[in-house]
């Protein structure tokens, strides 16, 4: 492209219409005047990477106003990359209305993405033209739970602990309160429905600097495996979670929990594990043997309910012992 650009901005004669938006940590504007057709250059810092958005005056291209990249310079010095409508009219100061039209103009040009009414997701340069994208999957479940306390679990918490080895197309979170799942830019999100007093076992995992959000812990997210197997792949997938974290784990917060739970289900399967694997103390394992009705369950309620039973834990094995003490060896 003709033309430089000095390090104070200066600006020098170009002959093509081309619109160039580069990304890193913090974004400049400056005006740019060709042929009676404005547009804002934003230039990186640390880090200058420059991508032709087009060589045609096609409004439909990833030009950026003045208000729009002061907008957007100031979500990438806080390291923000989703932001709700009242972040919009807090930095750039304008109405709601103004600010909702301003939001519009963006989305139209693939400059933002909106996750849902009043909360966005800044689309990253290096994408070129798409303008489908969902953010962060973790912190764009966050924005869709709201005001409404939730932390990932199960499968995706899974993930972050480093409990499976596979990517993950669906995120889960759990909240106390029934929130409608959906699925956005082809991400599924999934949130299950806990009773308050389930709230519990969690911790904060930061996605960037300044942005974070509530996970299960390790425990917990056992006890959630061992609880709902259909959100984690099966017994099979959380036993393998389990044993790739064994070291990690805490026996006696396992045991807390599994009986703060009180289900019976989790009781037998968490018993069966720990001691198929000889993870807990003969003494937390009698925690839960004492507890333990004369009704027998299946040891993964995804498969068939077929298999010999164990009394000691009250199982019906529909999993071969021979298949989960191979996982100690792959």
């Amino acid at each position: 492209m003709p033309g430089t650009w000095g390090q104070a901005g200066r600006r020098e004669h170009l002959t093509l219409a081309c619109y160039v938006l580069c990304a890193s940590n913090r974004l400049l504007g400056d005006l740019i005047d060709i042929k009676h057709h404005t547009c804002y250059l934003l230039c990186a810092v640390h880090r200058p990477v420059g991508y032709l958005m087009s060589t045609e005056h096609n409004t439909s291209n990833k030009t950026v106003g003045r208000q729009t990249a002061g907008l957007l310079a100031r979500l990438y010095d806080r390291s923000q990359s989703t932001f709700t409508l009242a972040d919009a009219q807090a930095i750039t100061g304008l109405n709601s209305q103004l600010a909702s039209s301003l939001l519009h103009k963006a989305v139209r040009r693939g400059l933002v993405s909106r996750l849902k009414p009043g909360v966005f997701v800044i689309v990253p340069p290096e994408l070129g033209s798409t303008s489908d994208y969902a953010g962060d999957p973790y912190l764009t479940a966050k924005r869709l739970a709201g005001s409404t306390p939730s932390f990932i679990s199960h499968v995706s918490a899974m993930e972050i602990h480093r409990m499976v080895t596979q990517p993950q197309l669906v995120v889960f979170a759990s909240s106390s309160k029934r929130l409608r799942s959906r699925t956005l830019h082809g991400m599924e999100f999934h949130f299950v429905f806990i009773q308050p007093e389930h709230y519990f076992g969690t911790a904060k995992h930061w996605v960037t600097k300044q942005e974070s959000v509530d996970i299960s812990d390790l425990e917990r997210t056992v006890i959630d495996g061992l609880r709902q197997p259909e959100y984690c792949g099966g017994i099979t997938e959380v036993a393998k979670g389990l044993w790739m974290r064994h070291q990690d784990m805490q026996a006696k917060k396992l045991v807390d929990y599994a009986l703060r739970i009180s289900t019976g289900a989790v009781l037998r399967r968490l018993g069966y594990l720990l001691e198929l694997y000889a993870i807990a103390p003969q003494s937390e394992l009698a925690r839960l043997r004492d507890v333990l009705s004369e009704t027998y369950v299946p040891l993964d309620p995804m498969l068939p309910k077929e298999g010999p039973h164990l009394r000691r834990w009250r199982l019906q094995l529909n999993i071969t012992r021979q298949e989960l003490e191979s996982i100690r060896t792959t």
